[in-house]
């Protein structure tokens, strides 16, 4: 609470943290117009010596939840930094090098003083492919060597967004800017300029990083301890959540089976799924035919959830559907800025030549990504003025969020939030789809053998091109989208635990509230009272719900 000796840590580690970091000057309330960060070796130094200088001011186990978030947030971000993770990260999602232009999709152009905002983030976006080309290259030379499969994937996408014989993205972007002459020539220059420095970037990689990676996808026991604790916020075993892992693949492989079986006649899984396709009406094209299903169906959830199961605050409910042109073949959520300027948004992109999307595959990842996934958590969050604007706004942990977003794909289907049953079935092919996601990353990066005599998977051990078959197989997606999902799971050792994991963990602390107290108990108040505790770690969050359930 503010006045605490946390809240005080709290608000220095905001304050130093501001110097060196946009979005640290966003949450305490600055008023930001650079949104990228500095790339350099010097800005990652400067981020880890805030990080460290917080961390000092903070006891070794704090007693109160905002203590317990923040120690954990640093300790997991000083680990990262110090196995060299931070500085060499690469891999097809959610890098610094995707940040150079995702950062075009939220800023506005609706006015001169728009465009000449994105022609400030143009220049700077040229800068950042430089300078985190250098970062990227000091850390090899220093040993922080990165995997030659994500060097080449990441030199792949940089590329394709700025492919000439397609859609130069930066180049696509200045196009719409119709004003003033003279800032449109300063657009088109500096467009210009951050191509020629993605292209520049695409060659570094090639060329030069490429000879530093190492061959070896698997990171090994020491680093992955490291990078799923950070990802999830809490210390796993990784032999149980791998069997874990293949025990829910065999429940829910069941469960798809026997329901694609009654619902079209077929026995094999992937010949129910074509069925479900084929159907009329099953399926819309991609682009604003796709966009306006997606956004049908999160206006629908949001009038059905708000005040019935959660109490969304008006400022946040809002969210929008978008559709991205990097066409990787997943949904993903963006919230709001810290200022409310923008909504909360669920962006969707095909595989290249996709024609028509089956939308009862894809009612799960609304749920996930919207409603009452990723959405309604920020929404709550950031609707929660008695907490710290750390944790408001810039504590983010995959376990958390990921793992209550996939906690809410099962709410959604208890609470009758489908259409039809082939939408349950959809449901049951993406929580396979997590499930799935536990066994490759434990396999491929651990070397844990695939269990004997199990009936999904021959093979006895794990590599890329297995673990994709798998994915795709046993998920029911697409070739090329499960291609990227293995690649990432190999750039992000132990993200892809957090779906399940997190989910877990917010399962059995509903049951162990619900056991307390009995007939008095209340979901809604359960859910609001969780969710009004802020984002956090998954070990704080098991912590800090243990003290709510005995006080």
């Amino acid at each position: 609470m503010s006045g605490s000796p946390s809240w005080a840590a709290a608000d220095a580690y905001l304050d130093a943290r501001a110097a060196v970091d946009p979005a640290a000057a966003q949450a305490r309330g600055d008023d930001v117009d650079l949104l990228l960060p500095d790339l350099t070796w010097d800005g990652f130094t400067a981020r880890d010596a805030a990080d460290r200088s917080a961390r000092a001011a903070l006891p070794p186990r704090p007693d109160d939840a905002l203590g317990r978030a923040l120690a954990e947030r640093l300790d997991s971000e000083i680990a990262l930094y110090d196995a060299g993770f931070t500085t060499t990260l690469l891999a097809p999602l959610a890098t610094p090098v995707h940040r150079l232009r995702e950062v075009f999709d939220d800023l506005p152009d609706h006015s001169e003083q728009d465009w000449a905002r994105i022609s400030t983030h143009l220049a700077a976006a040229a800068q950042g492919y430089a300078d985190y080309g250098r970062t990227l290259l000091r850390s090899a030379r220093a040993g922080g060597r990165a995997a030659v499969r994500q060097v080449g994937t990441v030199a792949d996408q940089v590329a394709s967004w700025i492919d000439p014989a397609g859609t130069d993205f930066y180049r696509a972007l200045v196009a719409r800017h119709d004003g003033d002459p003279t800032l449109h020539g300063e657009l088109v220059a500096r467009a210009d300029q951050v191509s020629a420095a993605a292209d520049g970037l695409v060659g570094l990689l090639r060329t030069e990083l490429a000879p530093l990676a190492t061959p070896t996808d698997a990171v090994g026991a020491e680093l992955y301890r490291v990078t799923a604790g950070a990802f999830l916020g809490a210390e796993i075993d990784p032999a149980e959540l791998y069997d874990y892992g293949w025990s829910e693949l065999a429940r829910l492989h069941a469960a798809a089976a026997a329901l694609g079986h009654r619902l079209t006649g077929e026995r094999e899984p992937a010949a129910a799924r074509l069925a479900l396709d084929a159907r009329p009406g099953a399926s819309v094209r991609p682009g604003p035919e796709l966009v306006a299903w997606l956004q049908g169906r999160l206006d629908e959830l949001g009038e059905r959830l708000d005040g019935a199961f959660f109490d969304i605050p008006d400022a946040t409910r809002r969210v929008e559907a978008r559709m991205v042109t990097a066409g990787s073949g997943v949904m993903y959520y963006s919230p709001p800025d810290p200022g409310l300027t923008r909504p909360g948004r669920v962006w969707w992109s095909v595989p290249p030549g996709t024609e028509r999307v089956p939308t009862w595959r894809e009612v799960s990842t609304v749920h996930h990504e919207g409603l009452p996934g990723h959405h309604l958590q920020f929404a709550v969050t950031m609707g929660l003025r008695d907490l710290h604007p750390w944790q408001r706004y810039l504590c983010h942990v995959h376990g958390y969020a990921e793992g209550w977003a996939h906690y809410a794909e099962q709410l959604a289907l208890d609470w009758g939030m489908v259409h039809e049953e082939a939408e349950i079935l959809g449901i049951y092919q993406a929580q396979l789809w997590r499930a799935a996601r536990i066994v490759i990353d434990i396999g491929l990066h651990l070397g844990f053998p695939v269990p004997a005599g199990n009936p999904l998977l021959t093979a006895e051990r794990w590599d890329p091109e297995v673990a994709t078959e798998f994915l795709a197989r046993v998920a029911g997606i697409d070739p090329v989208t499960a291609h990227w999902e293995v690649v990432r799971y190999l750039g992000w050792p132990g993200q892809a635990l957090a779906f399940k994991a997190g989910a877990r963990l917010w399962t059995a602390a509903r049951d162990a509230r619900a056991a307390a107290s009995g007939a008095a108990f209340d979901l809604k108040q359960f859910h609001m009272t969780a969710l009004g505790l802020g984002p956090m770690g998954l070990g704080p969050l098991r912590e800090t719900l243990a003290k709510e359930n005995h006080a």
